[in-house]
């Protein structure tokens, strides 16, 4: 930390203790504005500001330290050399040099004023607009969201759905990630993803294309668009939607970050859905973090022959859902009365026909005619009741007289293919 803002601190014991980070993100703070939206105080949010470039995200040591003295106290024991540091519990001298290398570089002031900038915010525990989902996290949860966009986070959060899945992903993949994410956006649901490419790309496009509602959770700091070739995707989702993230402005993403921060968009949502993935493959990881904290985990299934549907299919084989699309995905995360419509096959003028009448139907050869005493011995009833049900199947047009017996129409008017019992 340098400057001013290592003055401040100092002068209040540690980082948080000014004023507050000057700037847009400072001067408004109001609800549906850039700026914060109440709750933690500036210095607890400036500290945990700081820490973002401090601790990486999903250490669960620095989450214990924060839960038990805070992110302004935690702050002042890295920063400040009196021994309190080297007293939190698993702390060592190896763990603090590194934390103090990443803090003699910290400005928090400058990355409050870029975020703002860039139309966004620092959100952190104790504000209105935090998800307190993530607090299932326990000591894992973020030190802080950085956020792009308008809509209030915990909201959009609380009627949430993850679809994830392969970056290299077939047609076949994109086809049910984009339509999976217009029907949910349809139906009032907030689509989360990662930005990637492939599915997650597919899904986000899906709920813009819609009109929907669409979050994307970076691995990197949410002023850079990464990958590259979605830039222009995800500068449309922070216009219409959210674009948030652990790291402060201008971060890197890095392979490890990417694993972590899918435990950030398992636990935002009410349940993730796999589109296509490998049995190594990040998607499953989120998958399987959304089992852990109780989250609902479904599966899109694909061909047995894919190596990209395998993962998805082992997920299936255990406590994850099979769906197919937007309204079972619905039916299984939203509220009572979200039922998916039930499935079947088309309906047949022969399914409307009564036992007997389709067990007379049944007894008449493909070819050639027989009389009314050998369908009654073929359909198991008298010849009087067969005669009757072949009168009745006359006037439907799926029977004809030929002289004294009867035959099949040759060309049935009822569009019945599977005349002897078929579908």
């Amino acid at each position: 930390m340098t400057g001013r803002g290592r003055e401040e601190c100092a002068a209040a014991g540690g980082p948080g203790a000014t004023a507050g980070p000057r700037g847009p993100a400072a001067d408004d703070r109001r609800p549906g504005r850039t700026g914060v939206r109440g709750g933690a105080s500036d210095r607890e949010r400036l500290a945990r500001a700081a820490l973002t470039r401090v601790l990486e995200p999903g250490d669960v040591r620095g989450g214990r330290w924060l839960r038990e003295c805070g992110g302004a106290e935690l702050m002042r024991r890295i920063t400040t050399a009196d021994g309190s540091a080297e007293r939190l519990s698993g702390m060592t001298a190896r763990r603090l040099a590194a934390y103090r290398l990443r803090a003699r570089t910290v400005e928090p002031e400058r990355d409050l004023a870029a975020v703002a900038a860039a139309g966004g915010r620092f959100v952190c525990p104790g504000d209105r607009e935090w998800p307190s989902q993530l607090d299932d996290l326990g000591d894992a949860r973020p030190t802080g969201l950085w956020v792009r966009g308008t809509p209030d986070l915990r909201l959009w959060a609380l009627r949430s759905v993850a679809v994830v899945g392969a970056r290299a992903c077939t047609p076949y993949g994109a086809h049910m990630a984009t339509t999976l994410g217009a029907g949910l956006a349809e139906r009032g649901w907030v689509v989360v993803s990662g930005a990637a490419f492939g599915v997650d790309g597919a899904a986000h496009r899906g709920a813009l294309a819609a009109g929907g509602a669409t979050m994307a959770v970076l691995a990197c700091g949410v002023d850079v668009a990464y990958p590259r070739g979605h830039a222009e995707l995800i500068g449309r989702i922070a216009g219409q939607g959210l674009v948030l993230g652990e790291l402060p402005p201008a971060d890197h993403p890095t392979r490890s970050r990417f694993i972590l921060r899918n435990r950030v968009i398992a636990a935002l949502t009410r349940g993730t859905v796999v589109v296509e993935a490998e049995y190594r493959s990040g998607s499953l990881v989120t998958a399987r973090c959304a089992q852990r904290l109780g989250r609902h985990t479904m599966g899109v299934p694909g061909p047995a022959t894919s190596g990209l549907s395998a993962g998805v299919h082992e997920l299936l084989r255990g406590e994850g859902v099979l769906v197919t699309d937007a309204a079972e995905v619905a039916e299984m995360v939203g509220d009572i009365g979200d039922l998916a419509p039930p499935r079947r096959g088309p309906m047949l003028p022969r399914d409307h026909l009564d036992p007997v009448c389709a067990r007379v139907l049944d007894a008449l050869p493909a070819h050639g005619s027989v009389n009314g005493r050998e369908v009654a011995r073929a359909a198991a009833t008298s010849e009087d009741e067969a005669l009757g049900k072949l009168y009745e199947l006359h006037s439907l047009g799926f029977v004809e007289r030929e002289g004294d017996g009867w035959r099949l129409t040759k060309r049935p008017t009822c569009n019945d293919d599977a005349r002897r019992g078929g579908s």
